[in-house]
């Protein structure tokens, strides 16, 4: 299969750069940009069965049985942007919280449009998935954070379970390690390139995707529109989080303290608590990434039909 790998590897950097922002999923990057099924199914064929192909000195069947390509060229995309770009987004999110925050807006309601509009009409079982999905966003989005102490146990679990919420749509990865605490300590290993704690992260993100990547593969193929419609609901759910202007209206990075209570407001009240709301720019940055992922997804289904003619 001909790709564009170059594509492809700006998607990678779109995704790492998300994942590094409490409130924005890689997964719901994925989402957008129209690679989520192949990125969970090459993730799926990661496994020990593989490894028998490696050990008959077989690399290139082990490589493409893996979809080595995609996920090599994805990946490399993703790290050079946790170790690079995290930090331009890290600057813009000091400087202009609420146009970035208001950019992502505009990219999550045109994905909510984009797969909503493949859910089935008229189903009971669609409007409790959007529910569902809805419900458990929110709660993320607003749960209280907890500290459990950065002890080698504590980092490998929290590996697992941020690396199942990354590859979800509308759940942060990175905002579930910021409600347990770990966020900081992540963040400062990344920093210090401290490989004792990264190796421990990733020994536990990689049993993560081992396990939870096999269950939402399965799931997409037995019940993919009850599936869709949970993951939807993800996306609306995530709509809270993002909401530009909120209170208080950041801590370090741009991140919502939850610990203050930060809590939704409109703009004129934004604007008289807080500071200028910038309602004109921040719309025009919602219209912009509206207009992105549907100009996008409008594009690729004209080149698909004129390859299928």
């Amino acid at each position: 299969m001909s790709r564009n790998y170059p594509l492809l590897y700006l998607k990678g950097l779109a995704m790492g750069a998300a994942d590094v922002v409490p409130g924005v999923s890689g997964g719901t990057i994925a989402f957008i940009s129209g690679i989520y099924d192949e990125l969970v199914e090459s993730l799926r064929s990661l496994g020990p069965d593989k490894l028998r192909w490696l050990g008959s000195g077989e690399f290139g069947e082990f490589w493409r049985r893996v979809n080595g390509a995609f996920l090599s060229v994805l990946v490399a995309g993703i790290l050079t942007s946790v170790f690079t770009l995290a930090h331009l987004v890290d600057y813009s999110l000091q400087h202009y919280p609420l146009l970035v925050w208001a950019f992502f807006f505009g990219l999550v309601i045109a994905s909510i449009i984009y797969v909503g509009a493949q859910l089935p009409r008229g189903r009971l079982s669609t409007w409790i998935g959007l529910g569902i999905g809805t419900a458990l966003a929110s709660a993320s989005a607003f749960a209280p954070a907890v500290d459990l102490g950065n002890g080698p146990v504590t980092v490998f679990c929290s590996g697992m379970l941020a690396i199942c919420a990354m590859i979800l749509p509308g759940i942060s990865g990175s905002f579930i390690l910021l409600m347990i605490g770990m966020y900081p300590v992540l963040i400062d290993a990344i920093t210090r390139v401290d490989a004792g704690v990264l190796s421990l992260f990733a020994a536990g993100a990689v049993v993560g995707l081992m396990v939870f990547s096999r269950l939402l593969s399965w799931l997409l193929h037995h019940h993919r529109s009850a599936t869709l419609a949970i993951l939807t609901g993800f996306l609306v759910g995530s709509l809270a989080v993002l909401w530009p202007w909120r209170l208080p209206a950041s801590g370090p990075s741009g991140v919502v303290d939850q610990s203050l209570g930060a809590s939704l407001m409109l703009p004129s009240r934004y604007g008289a608590q807080v500071g200028d709301p910038q309602v004109l720019a921040c719309v025009l940055l919602m219209a912009a990434g509206l207009v992105l992922v549907l100009g996008l997804e409008y594009l690729g289904s004209v080149l698909k039909h004129r390859i299928g003619n």
